[in-house]
This record gives structure tokens, C-alpha cells and sequence, in this order.
């Protein structure tokens, strides 16, 4: 069954240059990182410092636009960066990109290189369909803190990712839950690649299919989707 993903007009007024696609799969095969999603990670790397030619990931124009985004809905971007512009920051650092599992090293790796906010989530732990909407406040949201599990609550209008059971990732795409993350153990994910004007569709579809690619050389028979907007 396919997941249904929608976006609420509330956050279509809010950043009408916002645009998205979703990878879906199944009967992925995931594991521990290994030497070649650690390539990946590392190529991923070279092609950010390419694209950057020196400047700062929030100098990107389309790093730039999620900022503006960020500020719309009241957080503060340089203190709440989105996943694209944090994950820059680390490859480009003296630690470098973390190894997760093969599929979450994927993703990254497709992050980085087109410097673009890209989420993967567990579907058959997503409960009902997904939407991209502005929080009431009272949403739960299952992080951990501390080691342990613990149930936080996003801000009143913070724009987040939820399905029928609550908060799936906070501030756009700034932290995914537990409850959804892939793990290795994971067999069916959505990925969700985020894009903001000026990023086109265009460069949104090559990252995507450039994701699908990657998923399908680690699970040969997975079922693999690409859908975007028209």
C-alpha cells in the first residue's frame, strides 16, 4: 500500500517555494556500515567541497532559503539548522560524517552531495498517512535524552512531520523521532527528499533518482518508487 504524504496549506502560505519527493522501497536489505557506504559518505564529501568552492554551507542559496523558512516559522536557523546544512557542517569538520547502517549512509551521502534535506522513515512503524503540517504544541514527539526514551512536544506553529500517532520529525527536518528511524532490522522506508526554491524539481528528481540507484545496488529486488509533485 502506498503512503500518502500531503503538505497543509498552512505551510504552502508559509514557503511557497517548497517542493518535495519521496522514494519509497521495499524489501530494502540494511546493515551495518561498510566499506562501500563508507565510500559513498566520502565522495559525498569531495562533491559538497566542490559545489561550496570554499564558502560556508549557509553561503548555498538553497541553504539560504531554508534559513529563511526556519526564521518564518520562529526558530532560530543558525541555532536550529536544518538536516542538509548540519550534515554539511559535520562532513566538512575535522570528525567528518558518522557511519550509521548502510541505508541511513545512503541517504546522507545523497544529502551531502546535493546538499539537500533527505529523511528516511521506518514504514511500518508510520502509523496512518504523513503530513507536513504546523504544530498545535500538543503533539507527542519520541526522542531520547540522557539514554533514555522521553516524549517532548514541538512549539505551537513549529512546522513538523506527523502521522496519526504524533511527531515524526520536528522543525521541518531538523530531528527525526525514534519511533520511525530506520534501523538495521528495517525492511520498508519512505525517503523524503526536501527542496526550496531556488532548488528545481529538476535537481530534486536527480537526487532522487540518484538515491534510488544507490538503494537498488544494496537491495537487488526492492521495490523502488519516485514520486513528485507534477
Amino acid at each position: 500500500m502506498t503512503l500518502t504524504l500531503s503538505v497543509s496549506d498552512e505551510v504552502r502560505a508559509l514557503a511557497p517555494g517548497f517542493t518535495h519527493l519521496a522514494v519509497e522501497a521495499h524489501g530494502l536489505v540494511n546493515g551495518p556500515s561498510d566499506a562501500g557506504s563508507s565510500a559513498l559518505l566520502d565522495d559525498a564529501t569531495r562533491r559538497l567541497a566542490e559545489r561550496l568552492g570554499g564558502r560556508a554551507p549557509h553561503e548555498d542559496p538553497h541553504m539560504a532559503a531554508w534559513r529563511a523558512a526556519y526564521t518564518a516559522f520562529g526558530t532560530k536557523p543558525s541555532r536550529n539548522r536544518n538536516s542538509a546544512e548540519a550534515l554539511a557542517r559535520r562532513a566538512l569538520s575535522d570528525a567528518g560524517l558518522p557511519r550509521i547502517n548502510l541505508l541511513v549512509d545512503l541517504y546522507n551521502a545523497i544529502s551531502v552531495a546535493h546538499l539537500v534535506p533527505v529523511g528516511g522513515e521506518d514504514l511500518d512503524h508510520v502509523k496512518g498517512a504523513m503530513r507536513l503540517v504546523r504544530s498545535t504544541g500538543e503533539e507527542p514527539f519520541l526522542t531520547v535524552a540522557g539514554g533514555e526514551d522521553v516524549v517532548e512536544h514541538p512549539d505551537a506553529g513549529e512546522v513538523v512531520w506527523r502521522d496519526d500517532e504524533g511527531v515524526t520529525c520536528r522543525r521541518w527536518n531538523w530531528r527525526q523521532g525514534v519511533r520511525t528511524r530506520l534501523t538495521e532490522e528495517s525492511v520498508n522506508a519512505v525517503f523524503l527528499l526536501e527542496g526550496m526554491a531556488p532548488m528545481t524539481l529538476g535537481e530534486l528528481r536527480a537526487a532522487g533518482a540518484e538515491l534510488a540507484e544507490s538503494l537498488e545496488k544494496v537491495s537487488p529486488g526492492a521495490r523502488i518508487t519516485v514520486r513528485s509533485p507534477e
